[in-house]
């Protein structure tokens, strides 16, 4: 029997989703390049401050268009200064007579953008669901921009690690994780159309540096942990503690390719940089993340989506198992189920 894999740029149902690609601060000097499941874009502001998203070809002579810049709210080429708009139309030819100039019937593909988070996101055809709405936004909580960087590892390997309350004791060994008590917390789901939720409260080791950007001088605390899995790669895990802080981490893994994802993740608090400095969290992010990290990108990219013995299972996989189902069924109603060569 052959098995369903998940591999990113095989799946063209993963085309139908948002993703943030990019800080949105990136695109303020120029255009940049940004490859979204295998794809090449150039992604540019245009005079009204929207993100556009096209394909990083000129339609004249085959240019990487994110090597333009930009004029008069327009995206220029750099090769001969053909000029587009958002939509991906030929706006004007510096080469054509003054009385010839405007818009022409030219083209190359252009895609939804949205700003969001301070972040573009982009979705290469018609979403599914629309953008998520976090309501931290809303509440008065501070937004710190925590990572952007290329992982060596497929999306959903990422999101499984995400909701998983096995591996703390181990891979978290040396920031918060309890090795004496390897026993993983017991968990709730509810699920959603777009995803599920994930209730649990997850007992922790409190290390000096963590005990600095919660204000906690306890040697261990618990996690109450609200993680809303987004389908097919994007999680927002709230952590709240017992002295009120609230610690909202959101994560994206945006597949660039079927062995690598763009890591996109920031983080709303309800405290203020008096009480924690934005680098101190940041520090001790990293530190949880590169744990993640390592383990991560020594995983297999090719994530088989049928449970068929390829990989085993133990009862905290639950997460990750639904996961798999639900994509599974989502490619399956899409009438499009990739299979590996």
């Amino acid at each position: 029997m052959r098995v369903r894999r998940m591999l990113a740029t095989a799946t063209p149902l993963l085309r139908r989703f948002w993703y943030p690609v990019m800080p949105v601060a990136h695109l303020a000097e120029g255009p940049k390049p940004f490859r979204l499941l295998g794809q090449d874009l150039v992604l540019w502001l245009d005079g009204d401050g929207k993100a556009a998203a096209m394909d990083d070809r000129c339609c004249h002579r085959t240019a990487k268009l994110s090597k333009g810049f930009y004029t008069a709210g327009r995206l220029a080429c750099g090769y001969h200064g053909w000029e587009f708009a958002a939509d991906g139309r030929v706006m004007r030819v510096p080469q054509r007579p003054v009385d010839r100039q405007g818009a022409t019937n030219m083209r190359v593909p252009a895609y939804q953008a949205a700003i969001r988070y301070g972040h573009v996101w982009v979705a290469l055809e018609d979403p599914l669901y629309p953008l998520p709405d976090f309501e931290e936004e809303g509440l008065g909580f501070r937004r710190i921009d925590e990572f952007y960087e290329v992982w060596n590892c497929a999306g959903l390997r990422l999101m499984e690690n995400s909701f998983d309350n096995a591996h703390f004791a181990f891979v978290h060994r040396a920031s918060f994780g309890d090795q004496g008590h390897p026993e993983p917390a017991r968990l709730e789901i509810e699920e959603h159309a777009d995803g599920f939720m994930m209730i649990t409260e997850v007992p922790v080791r409190n290390p000096e540096i963590q005990k600095k950007v919660l204000n906690m001088e306890s040697d261990t605390t618990v996690r109450h942990m609200r993680g809303r899995w987004y389908a097919p790669f994007l999680r927002k895990l709230r952590i709240q503690y017992p002295n009120g802080l609230s610690h909202s981490i959101v994560t994206c893994a945006t597949p660039i390719d079927d062995a690598t994802s763009m890591v996109v993740q920031f983080v709303f608090r309800n405290d203020t940089e008096e009480q924690a400095k934005a680098a101190d969290v940041i520090a001790f992010d990293r530190i949880v993340t590169d744990e993640d990290r390592d383990i991560l990108e020594s995983t297999d990219h090719d994530v088989p989506l049928d449970q068929t013995g390829i990989e085993m299972n133990m009862p905290s996989d639950r997460p990750g198992v639904l996961m798999r189902r639900m994509l599974a069924q989502m490619i399956a109603a899409q009438g499009r189920v990739p299979q590996p060569a």
